[in-house]
């Protein structure tokens, strides 16, 4: 009986941990504290926990720190314009690294970014791709070196 229960409680830690959605994912990576405070201001939070699936390009706090902090300081405050920002990092649907092709593609912000790839390099717009295929329960999330604009 014991082993039984044991065995039932570990599948559910293992299933418990990997439950994660996007935001929670990158609250837990621990390197995106600027990109979750700037979704919150925005008011972005319940959506990236919706459903989705989204494909979000998730600048780190390194990407974030390079933007002047008085440029930072008024992104944060002007809903529209961070909502715009942000948005420009997200894609519909859940798509992998081995999924990625070169080229446009449409985000929710509504224009497109430009996917390349050169010697095993992938960018996004003029954004390196350092690591991919963070797995989230509602989509997928690949780290980028720098806030991406759009135009």
């Amino acid at each position: 009986m014991k082993k039984i229960v044991l065995g039932s409680l570990m599948a559910f830690s293992l299933t418990a941990a990997q439950a994660a959605d996007i935001v929670d994912t990158a609250k837990s990576a621990g390197s995106f504290n600027t990109l979750i405070t700037a979704v919150q201001a925005a008011g972005l939070v319940d959506t990236l926990k919706g459903p989705g699936p989204y494909t979000v390009f998730a600048p780190t706090d390194a990407a974030f720190a390079k933007i002047p902090k008085a440029k930072l300081d008024a992104l944060l405050k002007d809903k529209a314009a961070l909502t715009k920002v942000l948005t420009y990092h997200v894609v519909p649907g859940k798509v992998m690294a081995a999924d990625v092709k070169p080229g446009p593609v449409k985000t929710v912000e509504g224009s497109s970014l430009t996917v390349s790839a050169k010697g095993g390099t992938v960018s996004v717009d003029k954004a390196k791709v350092v690591k991919t295929d963070v797995a989230a329960d509602n989509g997928v999330i690949h780290v980028i070196d720098s806030v991406i604009m759009p135009n």
